[in-house]
C-alpha cells in the first residue's frame, strides 16, 4: 500500500511547531509496518545545507495557476528510509520562515496543484494522499477538479490545528486557485462569503483525522469549532482522534546525547545529576529539596500563558525555581523576561529555540507546566513523561488524553489535572505538584509511571494504517 503524506513541514529539514514532528516521525514507522509511506514538502530556504546537497533532481516543469505559469522543480532524497520530495518554486520559498506572507494564499495553492500535477513523475503512484492542515486542504479539490486521478487516489485529511484555516477573500477562487464557482458553496470551500483552504480539506477528504480523541469532539463544539463545528459535526462519522507520538529514538533518557547523564524508569541516580547541572546554567543555586517547574512553548495565547502571568507573584513566593523556554509574542516575552530580572534566584527565561537546551530542561526539571487554553494533542507533556519531570496541565484535548490525574489513596496517575480556566485552578493543580514533591516515595513512583507509559508512534502509526487499509479496501471495491 503507497501513502504519500503531504505537509508545509517536517523534522528534520524545517519546523516551527508539532506538525514538524509528526510528519517527521510517523513515515518511519508506518515503513516498519508494511506501508511505502513518502513525504512531499516545499524546498525552502531555510532547508539546512547538509540536506540540499544530498538531493537529485528530478525534473523540471510549469505550473498553471489561475492566469499564472510558474516554473516548477522537484527533487528527492531518502532519509532515514524514508523517500521524501521537494517542491521548487524560489518565488514561493526561498524567503526566510515559513508562513506569514501576504501571498500565502497563493504559495501553498501553487504547493498543493503542484502536488497533484507532479503524481505521474514520482516514479511511485499512491493509493492514498495524507494531507496535513490548511497548507495542503486543496490538494483534494485539486484531485476532484482532475477527476480521472479522484477516482484511483484515496484520501485522508488531519487536523493538527484548527485555529489556523487559510482564509481569503473570494477572488483568490478564480485569480489564484483557479476554480470555478462550483467549488464557492457551503459543502465545499466558501466560508462567510471568503474560502477556506481548511475546509476544503475537510470537504474533500474520504476520512478526515484529528490528533486525539478529546480534540475530536471539542471542534465538533461551538467553543472549540472555529466556526466549522456544524460542517464537522455533518461529517462526524468520517472523523477520528488519533493521539500523536513522539520519537523514542530521539526523546530517550538513556541515550540522549545532549543531556549531562544517563538515566532510566529503574536507575533514577542521572535525573538528579541533570537537575544540579540545569540549576548551574540557569545561575540558580544548586539544590534538588527545591521543585524546579518548566515551560518549553511557543509563547502564545493559545498556552495557557496568560494564567502564569496572572499566577507568577503567587508561584515565586514558594520555595521553587521556574526555567521557561520559547520564542513568540512580544508581550510574553517581554513580561517573563522582566520577572526572571527581579527574582534571578527564581526564574531564568530563555528566548530562544534550542533543541540542546529543550532536551536540558526536560532531563533536568521535576514538574512540566502546560496550562492551555486549547492543546489539539501537546507533545510537550509527552515528552516530559519520557524525561521523569510530571506534568501540570489543563485537562482539554490531547493533554486530557495522555496525563492521569494523580490519585493520593492509590498513588496511581501520571500526573496534575485541572478543568476550569483559571489562575486559582491552575494554582491548585501546582500546590499539589509542589506537596507531592515533598514526598519523596510517592514522587519517585510517580515520575517512574510517567516514563513507564508508551507514546512511541507504534500504537498511533498502527491506527493509521487501520485508516489507510480501510481507504484501501473501499477502493479497490469501488475499481
Amino acid at each position: 500500500m503507497k501513502v504519500l503524506l503531504a505537509a508545509a513541514e517536517a523534522v528534520p529539514f524545517v519546523k516551527t511547531g508539532g506538525l514538524a514532528d509528526v510528519v517527521g516521525s510517523l513515515p518511519q514507522e508506518l515503513r516498519r509496518q508494511g506501508i511505502d509511506a513518502r513525504v512531499i514538502l516545499p524546498l525552502y530556504r531555510d532547508i539546512p545545507e547538509i540536506f540540499l546537497a544530498k538531493m537529485t533532481h528530478v525534473l523540471a516543469s510549469t505550473v498553471s495557476l489561475g492566469w499564472r505559469r510558474q516554473y516548477c522543480g522537484l527533487l528527492q532524497m531518502v532519509y532515514q528510509e524514508v523517500p521524501f520530495y521537494f517542491i521548487d518554486n524560489e518565488y514561493y520559498f526561498a524567503r526566510d520562515g515559513l508562513y506569514g506572507y501576504k501571498d500565502d494564499a497563493e504559495r501553498f495553492a501553487f504547493f498543493s496543484k503542484a502536488i497533484v500535477e507532479l503524481l505521474p513523475h514520482l516514479g511511485f503512484m499512491p493509493d492514498i494522499i495524507h494531507s496535513n492542515d490548511w497548507h495542503t486542504g486543496l490538494v483534494g479539490a485539486y484531485l476532484h477538479a482532475g477527476r480521472a486521478q479522484a477516482g484511483k487516489i484515496a484520501s485522508l485529511f488531519t487536523i493538527h490545528n484548527l485555529r489556523y484555516q487559510g482564509v481569503y477573500p473570494h477572488f483568490v477562487l478564480h485569480d489564484i486557485v483557479g476554480l470555478d464557482d462550483r467549488y464557492f458553496t457551503p459543502e465545499r470551500l466558501e466560508f462567510f462569503g471568503a474560502i477556506n483552504y481548511m475546509k476544503a480539506g475537510i470537504s474533500f477528504a474520504d476520512i478526515i483525522s484529528t490528533v486525539s480523541v478529546t480534540y475530536a469532539k471539542e471542534i465538533q463544539t461551538v467553543e472549540y469549532g472555529e466556526k466549522l463545528d456544524g460542517f464537522l459535526q455533518r461529517r462526524s462519522h468520517d472523523l477520528v482522534g488519533i493521539v500523536n507520538g513522539i520519537d523514542y529514538t530521539l526523546y530517550n533518557p538513556e541515550q540522549d546525547s545532549a543531556i549531562s547523564s544517563l538515566y532510566s524508569a529503574r536507575e533514577q541516580a542521572g535525573k538528579k545529576e541533570n537537575k544540579a547541572e540545569l540549576q548551574k546554567i540557569m545561575g540558580f543555586p544548586v539544590d534538588e529539596r527545591l521543585p524546579l517547574i518548566a515551560i518549553v512553548s511557543r509563547l502564545v495565547d493559545q498556552k495557557g500563558l496568560d494564567l502564569v502571568l496572572d499566577a507568577l507573584p503567587e508561584i515565586l513566593n514558594q520555595d521553587i525555581q521556574f526555567v521557561v523556554l520559547g520564542t513568540g509574542d512580544e508581550y510574553y516575552e517581554r513580561s517573563f523576561s522582566t520577572a526572571a530580572k527581579d527574582f534571578p534566584q527564581k526564574m531564568a527565561v530563555n528566548i530562544q529555540f534550542s533543541e540542546s537546551l529543550a532536551h536540558k530542561i526536560y532531563a533536568g526539571s521535576d514538574i512540566f507546566l502546560m496550562p492551555s487554553c486549547s492543546e489539539p494533542c501537546g507533545i510537550g507533556q509527552l515528552i516530559a513523561m519520557r524525561y521523569g519531570a510530571v506534568p501540570v496541565v489543563r485537562a482539554i484535548g490531547g493533554l486530557k488524553d495522555t496525563v492521569q490525574q494523580y490519585d493520593e489513596a492509590t498513588g496511581s496517575g501520571t500526573g496534575f489535572c485541572f478543568a476550569e480556566y483559571s489562575p486559582a485552578a491552575m494554582l491548585t493543580a501546582l500546590r499539589q505538584a509542589i506537596t507531592v514533591f515533598r514526598n519523596k516515595a510517592a514522587w519517585m513512583k510517580l515520575m517512574r509511571s510517567g516514563m513507564k507509559r508508551d507514546f512511541s508512534w507504534k500504537h498511533s502509526a498502527a491506527q493509521y494504517k487501520k485508516i489507510y487499509e480501510k481507504l484501501w479496501e473501499v477502493r479497490q471495491a469501488d475499481a
